[in-house]
């Protein structure tokens, strides 16, 4: 018996509930990258990064291939990054009222 859509939904929405998994969907948004440098730009523990991508891959929101030595991620379709504007987006409209979150939003769509 397959699970009702209302929960599939709800199982990828606690999946993106975890700091460094949405952290690791914004780097990605710029194309592949190696695990590397992923965690230099989170700066967490090689563990707790290797956990949180396996569960963005066990999600099917990233993938992951070999380059060499290198393992390279990415984003699994365009999709993740639409989500990730929306998400900003509904955070902008809620935020009008808290200048410093809404002006750090402003800043990241420019980058």
């Amino acid at each position: 018996m397959s699970l009702p859509l209302y929960q599939v939904k709800a199982e990828l929405f606690r999946t993106l509930g975890h700091p460094v998994r949405i952290r690791v969907l914004e780097l990605l948004q710029a194309g592949p990258r190696p695990v590397r440098d992923l965690l230099t730009a989170i700066e967490v523990e090689p563990s707790s990064l290797s956990q949180q991508l396996a569960v963005l891959r066990r999600a099917g929101l990233v993938t992951s291939s070999r380059s060499g030595s290198r393992v390279m991620y990415a984003l699994s379709t365009p999709d993740v990054a639409d989500l990730l504007a929306a998400g900003r987006r509904i955070l902008g409209s809620m935020l009008t009222d808290r200048g410093d979150l809404l002006a750090q939003l402003r800043t990241q769509d420019e980058q």
